[in-house]
């Protein structure tokens, strides 16, 4: 049995989960999640805990044993707390605004770079380098977030680029001169 898999998931008061055959949905304050899960994947609630189980424990089926049991813990933790993820701008010049639905970042290039902003995530800019991003959905949150920092990666040399809050960069020594 997987040791991540058979941990139980508390369920907080504000959390309502349904689920009925291979889907299953969460409703917290912060929004609604559903996903679906395999058939040979059992699902009990007593209470305030859920717990995740295998209907077989075929080799491949137990893989996704602690794969869906964190899928579903996510989903009760974003629906209720949010997740948040903190990107800052580094080097000469770089800044972001937020204009309506849309990301504004300049990052060095001969244009400002803009960016949709996704409808279930909101997005706050403080001292025009630091971005937050809130969202209930821990995978699009982490994906969009991705997407941002493509636009600019962090480099070795000069340490510029945007980073996710507390990444540290090794920096690389340049060329050594005579």
């Amino acid at each position: 049995m997987s040791r991540i898999g058979k941990l139980p998931i508390t369920i907080p008061d504000n959390v309502d989960i349904n689920y009925s055959g291979s889907e299953i949905t969460v409703k917290g304050k912060f929004g609604t999640l559903q996903t679906k899960i395999p058939e040979t994947i059992g699902i009990q609630q007593d209470n305030s805990l859920l717990t995740v189980s295998l209907k077989n424990e075929a080799r491949n089926l137990r893989s996704l044993h602690g794969l869906y049991r964190t899928l579903i813990n996510n989903m009760v933790i974003g629906v209720s707390e949010q997740f948040q993820l903190t990107l800052i701008l580094k080097g000469v010049g770089y800044r972001a605004a937020v204009q309506g639905n849309e990301i504004t970042l300049n990052l060095g290039y001969s244009h400002p770079v803009k960016i949709d902003i996704p409808s279930d995530i909101s997005v706050e800019v403080v001292q025009n380098t630091t971005i937050n991003i809130k969202s209930c959905d821990k995978e699009k949150l982490g994906l969009f977030a991705s997407n941002i920092r493509a636009w600019r990666r962090p480099e070795p040399y000069k340490g510029k680029g945007i980073l996710y809050k507390d990444e540290q960069i090794i920096r690389k020594a340049g060329k050594a001169g005579k």
